[in-house]
């Protein structure tokens, strides 16, 4: 088999289905992503797959550096419940159960 480069990975090129905003997470099913820019309905755009993101946390939840995360999509929130929330990575700071937001580092 022969592979020939196509791009860093960093962003992925993503055509949505319906308008994501610059910033909004992306559930890509078993991982997510965040726009790069606002995508159009069916246009191409990207999706920031690499990085460090800050991302609303779920209320309540103190949350470890290093610990596994998971981003619920129906609440819009990050927690670190699997269930059926998609892997989102892992957090790269502590969070305090009454901080509203936690430090993602995306799966990539």
């Amino acid at each position: 088999m022969k592979a020939t480069y196509w791009q860093r990975g960093e962003t992925l090129d993503y055509t949505p289905e319906k308008a994501v905003e610059n910033g909004e997470v992306v559930s890509l099913g078993t991982r997510i992503g965040v726009a790069g820019g606002d995508i159009k309905a069916g246009e191409l755009g990207h999706l920031h797959v690499v990085g460090v993101f800050e991302m609303p946390k779920a209320a309540s939840t103190a949350i470890t550096m290093g610990a596994a995360v998971y981003y619920d999509a129906g609440a819009g929130v990050i927690t670190t419940t699997s269930a059926s929330n998609v892997p989102a990575g892992y957090a790269a700071a502590a969070a305090d159960a009454n901080d509203a937001t936690v430090l993602v580092k995306l799966l990539g």
